[in-house]
């Protein structure tokens, strides 16, 4: 089962951040057709919100078409995001961990390190790589 996090320097609305992490995982394969969500008292019990935001991201999640609440039983993924070359995250994963010990060995926090990987897939983009 997930385990959301919040990062209040970040500026986005936490409500969006659990939408964001849920693609994440549905995106990477880490979540798939009927798994549960934890339950609205789960999360906020786990990170101190409010319980109406994570409402608000469960609606967003099931307008779009991701999850489906079952009342009296929870919340599940009904929808896929994962890629069907998933079988390449592997690699790649472990080729940006390392470049993500080296940005910090170089001292890059984790906003620099954010901000350059952002930066290089715009450019990316622009140049017609990615």
């Amino acid at each position: 089962m997930i385990e959301f996090h919040l990062d209040s320097r970040s500026g986005v609305p936490p409500y969006m951040q659990i939408v964001q992490q849920v693609r994440d995982a549905l995106r990477l394969g880490l979540l798939e057709q009927g798994d549960q969500l934890p339950t609205v008292k789960e999360v906020v019990a786990r990170l101190a919100i409010n319980p109406n935001t994570v409402l608000k991201a469960y609606r967003e999640l099931e307008h779009a078409g991701l999850v489906a609440a079952r009342p009296g039983v929870g919340t599940f993924i009904t929808g896929s995001l994962a890629d069907p070359l998933i079988a390449a995250h592997g690699p790649l994963r472990r080729e940006l961990r390392g470049w993500i010990v080296k940005a910090r060995r170089a001292r890059l926090d984790e906003e620099s390190i954010e901000a350059l990987f952002r930066d290089a897939v715009r450019a990316a983009r622009i140049e017609g790589v990615a």
